[in-house]
């Protein structure tokens, strides 16, 4: 079953005096399946980010559509999109995106507290998270206190505990240093298998070769698609790699 459908989708934006007009993407389609673990890949400028804003519904098309567990995104209301973003969608970006002034715990159950979830509801879940994440004993933290991989972590963890159907991935491991980027991207292998959906957008071939699918962005397009299937993560990654090459020396692969 499709979670995530991506029907021609086009993105155009005018620049301020409406004088030129750039064009960040021009026919993207794709769909993301329950359960699948899917990277996006390009170069800088291929549109990999506009098109992650618009499925987070930051932004919206030019054309096409984007649609969600069957809902169309560009039906909703402005009045709609923060609570469909916490009820639908996890976060996980490059910077963390903590709370300074909080502690890791209070981090972790912001979206749970702005739901209006019950005190019992967010405990339960906190624990669950916790545990499974191995950050039990840095609830009481503030994020300064702890490691960039900790961050991580609490940040992944804000991203579960709502229960989403997609987690949204934008470089998670950009700010890491190695042996947090492996701890992490073993923890979204180990989610996605216990049926998290996540679709990640990258340009670290590392992380991609954790994925089972990886789509390649350029000129504002798939232009390719790789699927890991029986390979091996060295297998994968050299997979990766070779489209990257061919993609940046412009040969075409479709």
């Amino acid at each position: 079953m499709s979670i995530l459908e991506v029907d021609a989708v086009k993105k155009i934006y005018t620049t301020r005096f409406g004088g030129n007009q750039v064009v960040a993407l021009s026919n993207v389609n794709f769909r993301v399946e329950e359960g699948e673990y899917v990277a996006i890949m390009g170069e800088s400028g291929s549109g990999k980010t506009t098109l992650l804003n618009i499925i987070a519904a930051f932004d919206k098309p030019t054309a096409g559509n984007v649609r969600l567990d069957g809902r169309e995104l560009s039906n909703l209301k402005e009045s709609e999109m923060a609570a469909f973003r916490r009820d639908n969608l996890g976060f996980v970006f490059q910077e963390f995106n903590l709370l300074d002034t909080f502690t890791l715990e209070d981090n972790i159950y912001l979206p749970m507290v702005l739901s209006g979830k019950s005190t019992a509801e967010m405990s339960k879940r906190m624990s669950f998270i916790a545990k499974q994440l191995g950050i039990t004993e840095l609830l009481k933290k503030y994020s300064y206190e702890v490691s960039g991989g900790q961050k991580q972590r609490a940040a992944v963890a804000r991203a579960l505990i709502t229960e989403p159907k997609l987690i949204l991935a934008d470089e998670p491991t950009g700010s890491l240093d190695s042996k947090s980027t492996d701890e992490l991207l073993e923890l979204f292998s180990a989610i996605n298998c216990d049926g998290q959906t996540i679709l990640m957008v990258t340009h670290s071939v590392k992380a991609a070769s954790h994925a089972g699918r990886v789509l390649f962005i350029k000129d504002g397009e798939v232009y390719h698609q790789l699927y890991r299937g029986e390979s091996t993560g060295i297998e994968f990654y050299q997979k990766i790699s070779d489209t990257l090459t061919m993609l940046t020396a412009g040969g075409d692969k479709r």
